[in-house]
């Protein structure tokens, strides 16, 4: 039989240590590296942190050097989740990708990120290539429900006149850099002064999803927009993450738009936010194609965030180590697809 699948994982927050907490559940696929940063992690069990019964496994040592965890011929694939922009991320992807080791990343920019770094784009594509390995970027939005679910739903359409993606969704299971990139638990004041000097990140995706439908479309988004409000509780709310208290931001709505042809043809809403039931407010996945035949889709409550960006990247193991090298994204590769077997039976 062939050697399980080995995997790495560079940060160990809420998505690392969740991916790996799945992995340890499937067959044919073993953790063989976990590198992270933060002082109460270094030195310990990864089955101790995880509450898993490592059994008859191998120990895994967290290890605050990647150079240790991550070196040539020390794993097949490597699942990054530690930042969202690709600029950050780079010089993280690169030194793996110079290991001859595939990349799974986590950082919603590197779903598309020939949108907003085309240069950045071209060399880890470039980098990719001459190592033979494969570099991809998804989780659950940017990377399924409002691209390539979208996309997908447009191939019983004869044509397509308008797209519109909406998505309410709770930001409780993520972690602390997410509280901070949407501005969970900061005075209403100080996030709008933010908005307005360019600093306050929101959710970081939708000028990647937007030029990934037109790219998948053939639409040429020759303009793209967006705007970000806070949204401001009127009790206290706290997640395992996040606190805001009543008069304060529990999060962010955003919304984005793509033209083509002077007319918006793509719509993007977004409001997420901490604990949303708290006020009210359910969750749900939405998409609504106007054109021929019309296709609306409905899911509620929303496809959980946390939950589904960790298996995005889990269940895309299989098809990143079997594709050809280079930069890919999600419209590239064969779809995705819960790995319910063992993971060996998956690679060609």
């Amino acid at each position: 039989m062939k050697d399980k699948v080995k995997v790495t994982i560079w940060g160990f927050g809420a998505m690392g240590s969740g991916m790996a907490k799945m992995l340890t559940n499937k067959k044919g696929v073993e953790i063989v590296g976990v590198c992270d940063l933060h002082e109460d992690r270094v030195g310990k069990s990864m089955y101790d942190i995880l509450g898993v019964d490592r059994g008859e496994r191998t120990e895994v040592l967290i290890n605050p050097e990647i150079e240790k965890v991550a070196y040539k011929g020390s794993c097949d694939v490597c699942l990054i989740a530690t930042d969202s922009f690709t600029q950050k991320a780079f010089s993280k992807i690169k030194y793996v990708l110079e290991q001859g080791i595939n990349v799974i990343s986590t950082a919603e920019e590197m779903a598309y990120p020939q949108a907003q770094e085309p240069e950045l784009a071209k060399k880890l594509d470039k980098i990719a290539k001459e190592n033979a390995v494969t570099v991809l970027g998804t989780g659950i939005n940017p990377g399924l429900i409002m691209d390539l679910l979208l996309i997908t739903l447009t191939g019983c359409m004869t044509d397509v006149d308008y797209a519109v993606a909406k998505r309410v969704n709770s930001l409780s299971p993520f972690g602390p850099a997410v509280m901070e990139e949407q501005g969970v638990g900061m005075e209403e004041e100080e996030f709008r002064k933010r908005v307005k000097e360019g600093t306050m990140a929101g959710h970081v995706g939708f000028a990647e999803s937007v030029q990934m439908i037109g790219d998948a479309l053939g639409w040429k988004i020759e303009r793209f927009e967006q705007q970000m409000k806070p949204i401001v509780t009127n009790i206290d709310r706290k997640s395992p993450h996040g606190f805001a208290k009543a008069g304060d931001v529990a999060g962010v709505n955003m919304t984005g738009q793509g033209y083509v042809d002077g007319k918006i043809r793509i719509d993007m809403m977004h409001p997420q936010q901490i604990e949303p039931e708290m006020e009210g407010t359910e969750t749900g996945d939405y998409i609504f194609l106007k054109g021929t035949p019309e296709v609306n889709m409905k899911i509620t409550p929303e496809v959980e965030g946390g939950l589904g960006t960790i298996a995005m990247c889990v269940n895309m193991i299989p098809q990143v180590i079997n594709s050809e090298a280079g930069l890919k994204t999600m419209i590239d590769l064969p779809v995705p697809r819960a790995i319910m077997g063992d993971f060996r039976d998956f690679i060609k």
